[in-house]
C-alpha cells in the first residue's frame, strides 16, 4: 500500500481521536475558567455556606433536631423572630400592666369584665414577663447567636487570607478596561502595587498580575449591628430583672428617705433585691415654678427647679442640692427626676367640743394645666359629734389657684400662680371604708358609706372657701377652716442597671447598619504582559459584591492614575504602499466595464 493510500485508510480512523482530544482541552479549559471566575467572585459576603450536596438528613431525632437547628440560626428566621417580637409588645401598650400601675389594671378589668378572663389566661397584664413573650424573646436570642457564629468564623477566615488570582478572562467582569503602554509588564505591576496599597487596598502579586481588595469593614458593620441587637437584647433582660421605679410627693419641708416603706408606688423587677437601694435622704426646702403671664403662650411653664437638702449614706453630710427638669439628681446608680407639682391647702378641723382633731397640709392632683386641682381630706380618728357618736369625715375638695371670681360662671382656675385661690368642699359623715383593709386611693373619697351634711335646703352641705376662711358644719358639728397652702413636689428614684449597656448596643447597632449598607465590598485585578508586536498589554478589571455606579468610576479612577504612570503606547504607523494606488475611475465608465465583464 502506497504511503498516500495508507494516509487515505488511516486518516478515518485518527479524525476521532483528535477531536475528542481537542473536546476535552476545550472542556478542561473551560471548567478552568469557570472555577476561575468562581474563586473571584467567593467569599465577598460572610453568609454561612450552604451544607455540601449528599444524602438525606435522615428521619431520625438527630436529623429532626439537626433541621430545626438550620431554621432557627437562618437569618429569615432571625427577621420574623424579631417582627413577632414587636408585635408582641403592642399589647403591653394597650393593656395596663400590673408591674407599672395596679389602680389602672382595676379600672380597665372593671371596665371590660367581659374580657377579664382571657386576659388574665394570655397573661395580658403581665406581657413582658409572660410565657409566650419570654418564648420569642429567647428564641430570637439563640437565633442570633446561631447566624453570628458561623458569619463571625469565615470573617475571620478572610481577614487572614489573601486577595484570590485574577481570572483568565477579565474582560468577564462587570467593570473592565485595558490599553497598551511602551512601559515593561514589570513596572505596570510594581507601580499598579503601590497605586492600590496607598488606596489601602490588600495586595497580593501573582504571575503576571496583581490582586487586591477593599471593603472590609462592610461584612465587620454587618456582623457589629448583630452582635449589637444581642447587646440590647442583654441589657433589655437585666434592666427588666434588675430595675427599680418609685415615686414620692413631698411637701415643702419634709423630707424623703431611700427606704422601701417610704415609698407611695414602687416597681421592680424580679431580681430585685430592696438591699440593693443606696442609702440617701433628702428634704424638700424650697420650690419655684415661673410662668408666661402674657401673650398667646400665658399659662406656660417656664422653669421648676427643687431646692433640697441632700444625705449620702446613713452619716452623710448634708448638702444643699438642685432637681431640675431633665436634671437629676445621681447617687449611686440611681437617679432622683423631678417630676411635677401642685399646692396643698392646710385644713383644720374641729370637733363640736371646739377641740383641733385634724391639722394637715393635704395634696391637691392637677386637673389641668392651670393647676385646678381636686383631692379629698379624710378625718380617720378623734371626731366625735354633739352627741358623743365617734363616726368619720370627708370632704370633696376642688382648689383653683386664680380664681375667676363669684358670678363667673366657671371654677377652673385662670392661672397657675397664687393669685386668687380659693376652694370648694363638699362635707360628708360615715364610714371612711378604710377599715376593711382594702387599698383605696387617697385622692378620692368613697361615699358609698356615708351620708351628706345637708343644708338648709336638704341639699348636699357645699361652700366656697378663701385662705384664712372657715366652714360651719350644719347643727353644731364642727367647724372646718382653710388656713393656708403649701407646695408639694413629685420625684422618681429610677435604676435601670442596662440602660448604658443598651445605650452602646443602640449606637453600634446604627454605626454598624451604616457601615454595611454604605460600604462596598470590592475586588481589583491588574494584569500586564507582552503583546505579539511586543508592546506591553495592560487590563484592569472590577467585581463587586452587588452591582454599584461606584465600582466603574473607582475602576476609572484607578485606570487613569496608572496610565499617567504607563501612558499608553504610540498607535502603529500604517503599512507603506507597495504600488501607487490605481486613478479613480469614473462612475459611467465602470458601469460600462461591469456590463463587458457580464
Amino acid at each position: 500500500m502506497s504511503t498516500t493510500d495508507k494516509a487515505s485508510t488511516e486518516a478515518p480512523h485518527d479524525a476521532p481521536e483528535s477531536e475528542d482530544s481537542a473536546s476535552a482541552s476545550a472542556s478542561a479549559e473551560a471548567s478552568a475558567e469557570a472555577s476561575a471566575e468562581a474563586a473571584a467572585g467567593a467569599q465577598l459576603s460572610t453568609a454561612p455556606l450552604e451544607d455540601a450536596p449528599g444524602g438525606p438528613v435522615g428521619i431520625g431525632v438527630l436529623g429532626w433536631a439537626r433541621w430545626f437547628w438550620r431554621q432557627l440560626t437562618s437569618m429569615r428566621v432571625a427577621l420574623i423572630l424579631l417582627f413577632m417580637l414587636s408585635l408582641a409588645s403592642i399589647p403591653g401598650s394597650l393593656v395596663p400592666q400590673n408591674q407599672v400601675d395596679l389602680m389602672k389594671v382595676a379600672a380597665w378589668k372593671k371596665e371590660h369584665s367581659s374580657w377579664v378572663g382571657v386576659a388574665e389566661k394570655l397573661q395580658l397584664f403581665d406581657v413582658y414577663s409572660s410565657v409566650w413573650f419570654s418564648a420569642i424573646y429567647l428564641l430570637l436570642f439563640i437565633s442570633l447567636i446561631g447566624c453570628i457564629l458561623p458569619r463571625s468564623w469565615q470573617f475571620v477566615g478572610q481577614l487572614t487570607g489573601r486577595p484570590p488570582a485574577a481570572p483568565k478572562r477579565l474582560n468577564r467582569m462587570p467593570a473592565y478596561t485595558t490599553w497598551r503602554t511602551d512601559s515593561s509588564p514589570d513596572e505596570v505591576l510594581t507601580t499598579a502595587r503601590g497605586l492600590l496599597g496607598r488606596r489601602r487596598f490588600r495586595t497580593e502579586a501573582g504571575s503576571g498580575s496583581v490582586s487586591a481588595e477593599k471593603g472590609y469593614l462592610r461584612e465587620a458593620g454587618n456582623l457589629i449591628f448583630h452582635v449589637a441587637l444581642i447587646v440590647m437584647l442583654i441589657a433589655f433582660a437585666w434592666g427588666q430583672y434588675f430595675k427599680s421605679e418609685g415615686g414620692k410627693l413631698v411637701l415643702r419641708g419634709k423630707g424623703f428617705s431611700n427606704t422601701l416603706t417610704q415609698y407611695d408606688d414602687f416597681k421592680a423587677g424580679g431580681l430585685f433585691d430592696p438591699d440593693d437601694l443606696p442609702p440617701f435622704s433628702f428634704s424638700l426646702d424650697k420650690f419655684d415654678a415661673t410662668f408666661e403671664r402674657t401673650g398667646p403662650q400665658k399659662g406656660t411653664p417656664r422653669d421648676f427647679k427643687a431646692y433640697v437638702t441632700f444625705s449620702n449614706g446613713a452619716h452623710g453630710k448634708p448638702e444643699k442640692r438642685e432637681i431640675q427638669v431633665n436634671k437629676p439628681l445621681e447617687v449611686d446608680g440611681s437617679k432622683v427626676y423631678l417630676l411635677g407639682h401642685g399646692y396643698a391647702p392646710v385644713i383644720s378641723v374641729t370637733d363640736p367640743t371646739g377641740k383641733v382633731i385634724y391639722r394637715d397640709a393635704v395634696p391637691m392632683l392637677p386637673q389641668d394645666g392651670n393647676l385646678t386641682s381636686a383631692g379629698a381630706i379624710k378625718v380617720t380618728d378623734g371626731y366625735k359629734d354633739k352627741d358623743g357618736k365617734s363616726e368619720q369625715l370627708g370632704f370633696q375638695a376642688w382648689f383653683i389657684p386664680t380664681f375667676a371670681g363669684t358670678g363667673q360662671g366657671t371654677m377652673f382656675s385662670q392661672f397657675p400662680e397664687l393669685d386668687s385661690p380659693a376652694m370648694t368642699l363638699n362635707a360628708y359623715h360615715g364610714s371612711l371604708g378604710v377599715d376593711s383593709g382594702l387599698p383605696q386611693n387617697v385622692y378620692q373619697l368613697d361615699t358609698s358609706k356615708m351620708e351628706k351634711f345637708k343644708d338648709e335646703k336638704g341639699e348636699l352641705f357645699k361652700q366656697l372657701l378663701v385662705p384664712g376662711e372657715s366652714m360651719h358644719l350644719p347643727n353644731g358639728q364642727g367647724t372646718v377652716k382653710f388656713e393656708g397652702i403649701e407646695r408639694w413636689a413629685t420625684f422618681s428614684v429610677t435604676h435601670q442597671p442596662g440602660s448604658g449597656l443598651a445605650l452602646a448596643g443602640a449606637v453600634a447597632a446604627i454605626a454598624g447598619l451604616a457601615g454595611s449598607l454604605f460600604i462596598q465590598r470590592r475586588r481589583i485585578w491588574v494584569r500586564a504582559f507582552r503583546g505579539k508586536d511586543g508592546v506591553t498589554v495592560v487590563e484592569m478589571a472590577g467585581l463587586g459584591r452587588s452591582e454599584s455606579a461606584r465600582l466603574p468610576e473607582e475602576l476609572a479612577a484607578l485606570a487613569g492614575a496608572l496610565h499617567e504612570r504607563a501612558p499608553s503606547a504610540a498607535p502603529p504607523a500604517p503599512p507603506a504602499a507597495d504600488t501607487e494606488p490605481e486613478p479613480a475611475v469614473p462612475a459611467e465608465e465602470a458601469e460600462e466595464v461591469e456590463g463587458e465583464r457580464a
